[in-house]
């Protein structure tokens, strides 16, 4: 063995994991073709805010290299991160188009929630509030945040628009031209892109998601849809949106609501996704995560780190599980998706080719396997159902997670109440409650 390899060894506890340096590289390579779909799909998302797309890249790129280096050399995890589906969506559609809140001032939001999230992680207060929140919860707010997904994936695609009516209809199929029926072909090629990536995922082909991305951009720039700019070119400057954050307008009632939302639902998805990863590694020990402190600080730095450079909260992504399955039990599978994070600087030109229309399916499918959470919900005892079904409920119908998450802890509270089970209802999940009712009742909606 050479000395590379044995220092490679003992740092990674490699021989300790039944694993070798072969192994961990080809399940980080796993991990990085199922998830860097993202390095497309967050500028997309961020610059309808008006953020520049090249600098969104560079930012999404290096910040999500900065988590994986970090996860893979401090905790020891094969676990990868990058800005969070889902939490760039709020950042986007309800944040800054919903609320009108400039980007910049969304972006300190981010910072704050990151440096509350690290404080929270170093005095262990992170794991005492992940542990007082009821499972139906914390399984509600990811299904939840799946619909919300499918519902901007939809809309992107153009498979739904806005009636007068109805609210939603469906959209066209085709459009008219001159009295003649033609082919919408954004909306069929979105069902295409989403077909195809359940298809190669059914046939368990790694990268599933990016190569429908590519395939429906190549499809629509060979039809003239999208202009296509080549792949490879300089490296974007990160100048629009490095450290451009806006402090000023902050500290207000909506914004602090809007910090409490970044940091609850990256709080509960970052934890769960590191068990949830672990769990299927075989590295929980007695039902606990070992080195927990050190993979949440990997967290709550990135976000630190990505706010500064420009791109909505990073977190640990599920997709880490594929790089798990291909045999990755240590930080070494992390520190290679980093490495090829960095790589995709060079690619900014195809990122900017991809239309919106080619990245909704990505959206759709995400849903799907965000909505599974539904499973660990019971349905049985309707004190926990129906809370957790407002929560689901309310994120879409009401295009905001924050109102989804206060409906479900307000609901969990109020129904325990009535029903004369309140000893049920963790101290924590009381204090959030009052928390959002004071809100509503002084700040509004």
């Amino acid at each position: 063995m050479s000395t590379h390899t044995s220092w490679l060894d003992r740092h990674f506890k490699l021989s300790e994991h039944n694993t070798t340096v072969r192994t961990e590289i080809m399940a980080g390579v796993t991990t990085f073709l199922t998830m860097c779909y993202i390095v497309i799909v967050n500028p997309g998302i961020l610059s309808i805010t008006g953020m520049d797309f090249g600098a969104v890249f560079v930012a999404t790129c290096i910040s999500a290299a900065i988590g994986c280096f970090i996860m893979g050399a401090l905790a020891n995890y094969p676990v990868a991160l990058a800005p969070g589906m889902g939490l760039n969506a709020y950042f986007t559609f309800a944040v800054v188009k919903g609320m009108g809140v400039p980007w910049q001032v969304a972006l300190a939001a981010v910072f704050v929630s990151g440096v509350i999230i690290f404080v929270f992680s170093f005095f262990k207060i992170r794991e005492m509030l992940v542990n007082a929140l009821p499972m139906s919860l914390k399984m509600a707010i990811a299904a939840g945040i799946g619909l919300f997904l499918a519902l901007i994936a939809l809309k992107n695609a153009g498979l739904v628009v806005a009636s007068d009516a109805t609210l939603v209809k469906m959209g066209d199929l085709y459009v008219l031209n001159e009295g003649v029926k033609l082919p919408n072909w954004p909306v069929l090629l979105a069902l295409l892109g989403f077909f195809l990536i359940v298809v190669l995922d059914y046939f368990r082909v790694r990268g599933a998601i990016i190569i429908s991305i590519l395939a429906v951009t190549a499809i629509a720039a060979g039809m003239g849809l999208t202009e296509f700019k080549g792949i490879v070119a300089p490296i974007p400057s990160v100048a629009p949106t490095f450290m451009q954050m806006d402090f000023n307008q902050l500290f207000n009632g909506s914004m602090i609501a809007v910090i409490f939302v970044f940091f609850l639902v990256d709080l509960f998805d970052s934890t769960g996704t590191l068990v949830g990863v672990s769990h299927r590694a075989g590295l929980l020990v007695d039902g606990k995560l070992p080195r927990l402190k050190r993979a949440l600080f990997a967290d709550s730095t990135a976000i630190i780190a990505g706010a500064s450079l420009g791109t909505s909260s990073i977190t640990p992504y599920v997709e880490s599980a594929s790089g798990v399955a291909a045999g990755g039990r240590t930080g070494l599978t992390a520190i290679t998706v980093g490495v090829l994070m960095l790589a995709c600087l060079w690619f900014s030109p195809l990122a900017q080719a991809v239309p919106a229309f080619a990245t909704a399916p990505a959206l759709l499918y995400i849903g799907i396997h965000m909505l599974r959470s539904t499973l660990e919900i019971d349905w049985e005892d309707m004190t926990e159902a129906a809370p957790a079904f407002l929560t689901i409920a309310f994120m879409p119908f009401t295009y905001s997670i924050a109102d989804g998450i206060a409906m479900g802890f307000i609901s969990y509270a109020l129904i325990k109440l009535l029903c004369g089970r309140a000893k049920e209802v963790p101290v924590m999940v009381w204090i959030v409650a009052v928390a959002w009712v004071a809100k509503f009742w002084f700040l509004g909606v």
